[in-house]
């Protein structure tokens, strides 16, 4: 009688709405990955396997474009996957031109370009021919992830007119991260190296990239869970499926920048300490003065509020802020947020038409 009265408190399974359920994730597990359409878009310039591409506003507000870079780990798409869930997209419909930096997949011939290369000869130019093509006498500039530690140590050392600097989830002290402790310890100490990795290949492959995020974050295994939940989210299943082409299709990287990524930011943390060159030139983040905006996510699995909190105290600029807002690392691109997060700053130093 009791075990009947317990049973009767259990709520019975819909089994239909169960079925459609597992069916739909059966669907989107086994059809092909969605097509990616960006924002309307036009090439500005190309070097090698990089390009930019200006993304006009659809009804221009600000004088000053944006120039977005992103890491060189993942591809870039992940800034332009689709209307609803773009950031390229939510800000030229928030009144920005958009400069958006590709830097493409190295092949074999590529193994010898290094950071000093993607700083100096391909974001250097690729921003002074935005410049140029705008017909703007300044620009903002706006990294995300690996590509804000990039538009940092650009920004510190170049002479072009960088009005505002906004730097999303930017990792600056690499002696902490989401790697195993002991991992981070023998990369420090020299007993973890992947110099050799680096030689051997020439250029690391896809697949290897792919495989060291995979084991480094659950980011790759909280979405099926998701998935699973909001099988029934028309919506959210379309971003999902975006989403999960992307972390599947992994960029390959140049060997003899991944020897400096892992040597001089890694394991020596040379950002942090002053002591990092580019181009025979010492980077010091002292030396940005530009309107300065960075911002970290309270659930990000990737970069830890920890990295980039230096950041603030290291630059020199007088208008700086930090903030933490509610999310996660990729998320922060699908959901629209990124759009509203940098347009709320960028907004009043943009100089309205």
């Amino acid at each position: 009688m009791m075990i009947a009265k317990a049973l009767g408190n259990i709520p019975l399974v819909d089994l239909k709405k169960e079925s459609l359920r597992w069916e739909q994730v059966y669907k989107v597990l086994t059809e092909p990955k969605p097509d990616i359409v960006p924002t309307t878009r036009e090439i500005v310039w190309k070097k090698n396997k990089s390009t930019v591409y200006y993304h006009p506003a659809k009804e221009k507000k600000y004088q000053i474009p944006v120039f977005l870079v992103y890491s060189l780990l993942n591809k870039s798409y992940i800034l332009d996957v689709g209307e609803g869930s773009s950031v390229v997209g939510g800000l030229t419909e928030r009144g920005y031109d958009v400069y958006f930096l590709d830097w493409g997949s190295p092949g074999y011939e590529d193994s010898d370009i290094t950071l000093d290369d993607y700083i100096l000869e391909y974001l250097e130019k690729g921003v002074k021919r935005a410049l140029r093509h705008s017909g703007a006498k300044e620009i903002s500039m706006i990294g995300y992830c690996l590509g804000g530690t990039i538009a940092a140590i650009f920004t510190s050392l170049t002479n072009l007119p960088i009005k505002n600097l906004v730097l999303a989830t930017v990792p600056i002290d690499f002696s902490i991260g989401i790697v195993p402790d002991k991992w981070l310890k023998g990369l420090q100490k020299g007993t973890i190296n992947f110099d050799r990795l680096s030689e051997v290949y020439g250029v690391i492959p896809s697949e290897i990239m792919y495989g060291m995020f995979r084991g480094l974050s659950p980011v790759y295994v909280s979405p099926l869970v998701n998935l699973i939940s909001r099988a029934h989210d028309d919506e959210y299943v379309k971003k999902w499926r975006r989403m999960d082409k992307w972390t599947k299709d992994s960029a390959s990287f140049s060997g003899a920048a991944f020897k400096q990524l892992f040597n001089d930011l890694y394991k020596d943390n040379k950002l942090l300490k002053g002591e990092l060159t580019i181009g025979g030139r010492k980077v010091d983040l002292r030396n940005i003065h530009c309107s300065f905006f960075v911002f970290s996510t309270s659930r990000d699995t990737l970069i830890l509020e920890k990295q980039s909190l230096p950041v603030i105290d290291m630059v020199s600029s007088e208008d700086k802020t930090y903030e933490v807002f509610e999310g996660g690392h990729v998320s922060l691109a699908l959901t629209g947020k990124f759009a509203i997060f940098a347009d709320k700053w960028l907004c009043s130093r943009s100089q309205v038409i």
